[in-house]
C-alpha cells in the first residue's frame, strides 16, 4: 500500500490586478482635455450623483453655503492644487507599463503630416518647425503665416525654415502648405508633370479663368483654344483644398491642455504652468442628493446603486486630480529642462529622452509617455505636442550632449558632399564627429548609416565612380 502524503506548499507573488477602475485611471492619463470635457459629459449622463459646474464670469457671485455643503469631492482644473511646483502622490506610476488603453480615433490631417516628418526629418529641431507649421494651416490645408513672423517666434533663420517648409510642401495629400491656390495647383500639376510653360502663365491668370475671358487667357498662354481647354481639364480635375480629403476632421490649430506664462520680474520671473481651464470642466459630487436619496431607499439593490454610484463618483473626482498634478509636473519639468529653447530659440533645443523626465519627477517612463502623448502645451514660441521636446542624445567628454538625431544628420551631410575620389570610411568620420566634438564608436556610426540606408563606403566609391 502506497503512502499518501498531503504537501501545503505556501508561495508569494505580486501581480497587478487590473481594475475597472485602474483601467479608468489609465485612460484619463491617455485623453486630452479636450477628449476629458467629453468623457466628463457621459459620466454625469450616467451617474446623478455628479455635476458639473460651468466657469463663472469674474462678477459672478460665489457660492451659496448650501450648494457648497454639497460639494464633499470637487475637481477644478483652476484650483490651487493645480498649479506648477505642486505635488501629489504618483499612483499612476503603478499602473503596469505593458497595458496599454489605446484609444480609437480617425486619424486626422495632423497625424497624417506628423507621421510624415518623423520619417522625413530627423534633426530635432527642424522636427519643432515641422510641428510649428503643421500646426498653422487653415481648413483648406494653406500655410497663411509669414515665414518672417514664425521664424522670429521660433528663434531660427527665415532660411532654415524655408528649407523644413520646402520639405513639408513634398508630403500627401499633394498641395499642402501652399501659400494660395496658385501655388496649391503649381505643386500637383508638378507632380504630375504637365507643368510647361502655358500651364505656369495660365496659373499665373487665374482671375482670367474665373471671369471666362477664354480668348484672351488663350492669347495669354500663346496656345489656341484647344490646347486651353485641355489645360483647364487639368485643372479643373485638381484639388484646390488638399486638406478636404480628411473630412471628416479637418487640420485646426491644436488648443493647448497646458498653458505656459511667463512671471515678471516682481514675481521672481521665470514661467508658470497651469492646465487651460477654459476646456476643463469643474466636476462636483453632489452629497446632499445622495443623502436625500439614501435616506428614502429602502430596497437593498437601490442601496447597492447608490453606493457603487457614490463610490464611482468619488473616484472619478479623485482621478481627475490625479492626471491634473501629473500633467503639470511633466510639463513643468519639461519647461525647466528646455528653458534655453523658449529663452532664445530652436538652437538652443535640448536633447531629451523620456528617462530624464521621469526620473527627475519619480514617475515611470510610460506615464510620462501617455502625459506627453497627444497633449499640447502653449508656449510663448507656438503651441507644441509635449512629446516633440523629446529626443535621445550623446554626451562627449567635456559633457555636451548631441542628440542621436542631429548625429545622423550630421553623418548624412558627411556622406553627401564626399569628394569623389576621397569617400569616407566610418572610421574617417569617427574622426570628423570627434574633431567637432562628438566622441562616438565606429559601430555606431556604422548603425546611423545603415538607419540612414547609406551604403558602406566601398559600396558608394563604385556607384559614384559610375555616375
Amino acid at each position: 500500500m502506497n503512502d499518501m502524503s498531503q504537501i501545503l506548499d505556501l508561495k508569494q507573488s505580486q501581480n497587478l490586478v487590473m481594475t475597472p477602475q485602474l483601467q479608468q485611471a489609465i485612460k484619463l492619463l491617455q485623453l486630452n482635455n479636450l477628449e476629458i470635457a467629453e468623457f466628463i459629459e457621459e459620466e454625469i449622463a450616467q451617474n446623478p450623483l455628479l455635476e458639473k459646474e460651468e466657469p463663472k464670469e469674474s462678477n459672478e457671485p460665489s457660492d451659496t453655503p448650501d450648494k457648497a455643503e454639497s460639494k464633499q469631492e470637487d475637481f477644478d482644473a483652476g484650483s490651487a492644487m493645480a498649479e506648477m511646483g505642486t505635488g501629489g502622490n504618483t499612483s499612476f506610476d503603478k499602473l503596469d507599463d505593458a497595458f496599454e488603453n489605446s484609444i480609437s480615433r480617425p486619424e486626422t490631417l495632423r497625424d497624417h503630416l506628423n507621421k510624415q516628418l518623423l520619417v522625413s526629418i530627423t534633426d530635432p529641431c527642424d522636427q519643432m518647425i515641422g510641428a510649428l507649421l503643421i500646426d498653422q494651416l487653415d481648413e483648406a490645408g494653406y500655410l497663411r503665416s509669414s515665414v518672417t513672423e514664425l521664424s522670429e517666434k521660433l528663434g531660427c533663420s527665415t532660411e532654415r525654415l524655408g528649407k523644413v517648409l520646402d520639405t513639408l510642401k513634398q508630403f500627401d495629400p499633394t498641395g499642402i502648405f501652399a501659400r494660395d491656390l496658385e501655388e496649391c495647383l503649381t505643386l500637383q500639376l508638378e507632380e504630375q508633370g504637365k507643368l510647361d510653360v502655358p500651364t505656369r502663365t495660365l496659373l499665373n491668370n487665374l482671375k482670367m479663368l474665373a471671369d471666362h475671358d477664354f480668348k484672351k487667357l488663350a492669347k495669354t498662354c500663346d496656345v489656341n483654344e484647344t490646347y486651353l481647354g485641355d489645360m483647364i481639364n487639368d485643372i479643373k480635375a485638381l484639388n484646390p483644398k488638399p486638406a478636404s480629403d480628411f473630412d471628416h476632421m479637418v487640420v485646426q490649430t491644436a488648443i493647448p491642455d497646458v498653458l505656459m506664462k511667463k512671471l515678471p520680474k516682481n514675481l521672481g520671473g521665470g514661467w508658470r504652468i497651469e492646465l487651460n481651464t477654459a476646456t476643463l470642466p469643474k466636476v462636483l459630487v453632489n452629497n446632499v442628493y445622495y443623502k436625500e436619496v439614501a435616506s428614502t431607499a429602502t430596497q437593498k439593490k437601490d442601496k447597492e446603486y447608490l453606493s457603487n454610484q457614490l463610490s464611482s463618483a468619488n473616484w472619478l473626482v479623485r482621478s481627475l486630480d490625479q492626471r491634473a498634478q501629473t500633467i503639470l509636473k511633466t510639463a513643468a519639468e519639461i519647461v525647466e529642462q528646455q528653458d534655453a529653447f523658449f529663452n532664445y530659440g530652436i538652437e538652443f533645443l535640448k536633447p531629451l529622452n523620456l528617462k530624464d523626465i521621469s526620473e527627475e519627477i519619480e514617475m515611470h517612463e510610460s506615464t510620462v509617455s501617455r502625459v506627453t502623448t497627444n497633449k499640447y502645451i502653449g508656449t510663448p514660441r507656438g503651441i507644441f505636442e509635449l512629446k516633440y521636446f523629446f529626443s535621445t542624445g550623446l554626451v562627449n567628454e567635456a559633457g555636451v550632449t548631441h542628440s542621436a538625431e542631429s548625429i545622423r544628420v550630421r553623418i548624412k551631410t558627411l556622406t553627401n558632399e564626399e569628394d569623389t575620389q576621397k569617400i569616407l570610411s566610418d572610421d574617417k568620420i569617427v574622426d570628423i564627429l570627434k574633431a567637432e566634438g562628438i566622441d562616438i564608436a565606429r559601430r555606431t556610426v556604422a548603425k546611423y548609416r545603415e538607419s540612414l540606408q547609406i551604403p558602406s563606403s566601398v559600396q558608394r566609391r563604385k556607384q559614384k565612380k559610375n555616375t
